[in-house]
């Protein structure tokens, strides 16, 4: 079997030269383009601090896709645009591994309409990190025991979507296992937004400041004790392992796939 032949959207953005550089470090895999509206022309892998790779950053998405050949996308842009290179990919019969956050479950649905329609093979996860995954997993076996739980998530000021798709997720896990309901005492606000956003009774708390990466903690509360369970990742780097096995298994995988535990047994 030969090399992946791996694309990449968003190549010019922090996450993208990030996925740029750990393509080009795999012996299974060989990137074939670089696709994205800014830094048009220039190589990628200079972009990526990996050196000099003769790949120019590409802005038309499906043309790039069409003349390299690839096989898998990586995608990490906007929502929008995200969906939108998702129908150009398994139209061109293009497997898709998309981290861009922000995608609700309306967008969920329709490319999973799309994906159906086209016998599409694509990969989505709110979170690439191996230890958010584990951190979303833990909370979920914690909530059948403790039904009062509220989430903290913390990210650098230039993340678009608040609450993260992690932190969304972890509550939607949360929903999923525990035991009962869990009745939220009432309190007044003083400041409206002070308690955070809701999700079915489910605190959430956003953060956004210089010098943060992806950072969250998961409260529990019981009767005398309060259990923690928090992820922190301090480097872009840390999401690239569940990039690439998400790349590596893709192909392998029609349909969507919502979430790296899917690959991961949990």
């Amino acid at each position: 079997m030969g090399k992946i032949r791996v694309a990449v959207a968003g190549a010019a953005g922090r996450m993208g030269r990030e996925v740029v550089k750990a393509v080009l470090s795999q012996d299974d895999m060989t990137l074939v383009t670089a696709i994205d509206l800014c830094h048009i022309g220039e190589d990628a892998g200079v972009l990526a601090g990996f050196g000099h790779t003769g790949i120019a950053v590409q802005p038309d998405f499906t043309q790039a896709l069409i003349e390299t050949q690839a096989q898998v996308v990586v995608d990490f842009t906007v929502p929008g645009v995200a969906i939108e290179h998702i129908g150009q990919a398994v139209g061109q019969g293009v497997a898709a591994v998309v981290g861009t956050t922000g995608i609700n479950a309306e967008a969920l649905s329709e490319i999973a309409a799309l994906a159906a329609e086209h016998d599409g093979k694509v990969m989505i996860a709110p979170n690439f990190a191996l230890g958010a995954v584990l951190m979303m997993h833990f909370a979920s076996i914690a909530a059948k025991f403790c039904p009062r739980a509220e989430i903290i998530e913390l990210h650098h000021d230039a993340k678009l979507d608040a609450p993260s798709g992690t932190a969304v997720k972890t509550a939607e896990m949360i929903l999923a296992t525990r035991g009962e309901s869990a009745e939220d005492r009432k309190s007044e606000e003083k400041l409206t937004g002070a308690r955070g956003a809701q999700l079915e009774g489910i605190h959430i708390h956003s953060i956004r400041l210089p010098g943060l990466v992806a950072h969250q903690e998961v409260l529990f509360g019981l009767d005398g004790q309060v259990l923690s369970i928090r992820h922190d990742s301090f480097a872009r780097s840390s999401f690239m392992p569940g990039v690439l096995l998400a790349v590596r298994e893709v192909l392998s995988r029609p349909g969507v796939t919502y979430g790296l535990e899917r690959l991961l047994g949990l």
